[in-house]
Order: C-alpha cells, then sequence, then structure tokens
C-alpha cells in the first residue's frame, strides 16, 4: 500500500484526507492510503519520516510550507523561487524533494474566473505574507497584477493593518485572504479592515475552504462582491499533487 498525507498543525480544518480518499474510491486507485499527521513542531518531521519508512508523499500546510525547506534534500526550481512549498516527494535517494502546487491551484482559480487578457493592469491587496501568500504573489506577478502586501509585521515592503485605509480597499480590485484567520473551528474571526470599502465592483478570495463562508466573505458579500472561496484551489492543487507523486523524476 503506497502512503501518502499531510503534515501542518493543527490539522481539524483539512478535508485533504477527505478529498483523497473520495479520489481513490472514485478512480479505484485500491494501492494507495492518505494520512493526517500532525506536527506539533516541523523538527518532528524527521520522526515521522523514520517512523513511517513506507511514505512517498505529503502535502504541507500551515505553518510548514516555508519551514520544512531546510529538511530538503532538493527543491523544484520554480519552488525555490516562491520561497515555499506545499508537496513533499521522496526520491529514490531517500531524502525528499519540495514542489509548489499552490501556485498552480491559485492560477487555476483566478483563470477560471478570466482569462489571462482579463487580468492584466488590475491591482490587488494580499492579506498575509507566509508560504501561501509567497506562491500567490508569484502568480499575481506573472498576470502583471499589481498588489500590496498587508500584514501584522511592520516591515517596509508590507503595509500594516493598522496603516491600512478606506482608500486602500476602494483602490483595489482584488481582495486576497491568505491567513488562516477565520478558518474552522475559530470561524468567528475576521480580518481587521475597513469592510464598508467594500463594493460590488471587488472580487473577494479567500485561500481558506472550511467553513465554505468565513467571516470575511460573508462581509464582503453583504456589500455585492463577487466572493471566491479555497475550495477549487484545493481540488486542483490536490489533483496537481498526485500528479507529481506519480510522475517519474
Amino acid at each position: 500500500m503506497r502512503q501518502f498525507g499531510l503534515i501542518g498543525y493543527p490539522l481539524s480544518h483539512s478535508f485533504s484526507q477527505q478529498f483523497f480518499t473520495k479520489k481513490f474510491h472514485k478512480e479505484e486507485i485500491t494501492d494507495a492510503e492518505y494520512k493526517l499527521y500532525p506536527l506539533q513542531t516541523i523538527q518532528d518531521f524527521l520522526a515521522l519520516i523514520e517512523e513511517h519508512p513506507d511514505l512517498l508523499g505529503l502535502n504541507v500546510t500551515t505553518p510548514y510550507k516555508e519551514q520544512i525547506l531546510p529538511f530538503l534534500a532538493e527543491i523544484d526550481p520554480a519552488s525555490k523561487g516562491i520561497g515555499a512549498v506545499n508537496v513533499l516527494k521522496k526520491l529514490a535517494s531517500g531524502g525528499w524533494k519540495g514542489y509548489n502546487s499552490d501556485y498552480y491551484g491559485f492560477a487555476s482559480t483566478l483563470l477560471s474566473l478570466g482569462k489571462r487578457e482579463y487580468w492584466m493592469g488590475k491591482s490587488a491587496l494580499v492579506f498575509g505574507s507566509g508560504g501561501s501568500a509567497k506562491a500567490v504573489k508569484r502568480v499575481l506577478e506573472s498576470l502583471d497584477i499589481s498588489f500590496v502586501t498587508v500584514s501584522r509585521s511592520d516591515q517596509n515592503q508590507f503595509l500594516s493593518y493598522q496603516s491600512l485605509q478606506a482608500d486602500h480597499i476602494r483602490s483595489s480590485d482584488i481582495l486576497i485572504n491568505c491567513t488562516p484567520v477565520g478558518m474552522y473551528p475559530n470561524i468567528e474571526n475576521r480580518l481587521p479592515i475597513p469592510y464598508d470599502a467594500i463594493t460590488d465592483s471587488h472580487l473577494v478570495i479567500d485561500l481558506i475552504y472550511n467553513p465554505e463562508r468565513t467571516r470575511f466573505l460573508e462581509e464582503a458579500e453583504a456589500r455585492g462582491a463577487h466572493i471566491v472561496n479555497g475550495f477549487y484551489m484545493l481540488r486542483t492543487q490536490a489533483e496537481k499533487a498526485w500528479e507529481i507523486w506519480n510522475t517519474e523524476e
């Protein structure tokens, strides 16, 4: 039985195991199994792969998409440019190689909403500066969408939530939540932004897929915005991960 799974912490929000179990059943894949492996620290990764030498592939979720990098023998060149990975593949040497299917998943999400030409010249606010945000920003660059990152950290290249004004919202076409704020079980939480500046001309995207509608999306929808959750991205990045695990190097 080929073993695959997901690492991160916590994992109570994740639909990945359910997704792959359904996929295996539907496609009559009888030689594969997918499990959840919650790791309280990234150091636990070494114990995990030692205890489970039959693991062939892993997905990586919050908060380890960047922290996992030093543990890898190889990193896919495109993923190295992003600076984060969410797919690990065991090599014949016994080491692990990192890939980023978040990039593919988010690009597919945008291109399902409009052709490449539609996005050129648009602008976005990206909430969050972690591994998912890095993949999202690389997609925005590839589509010639300008963006500003909003983060809790007060770094020069980021706009802080305290500094965020209604005009920043009004002057942006797309608002993208790349943080875990509002994710199950903390579903009452929402980003601290000026929601009244959102209008029906905005596209509002939340990478979270559990719950289906976060408070962030509910607030945007109430103001007429077009909203998109993270389920399409989850599905497409998961299919890309499966392709990576089953492609010979």
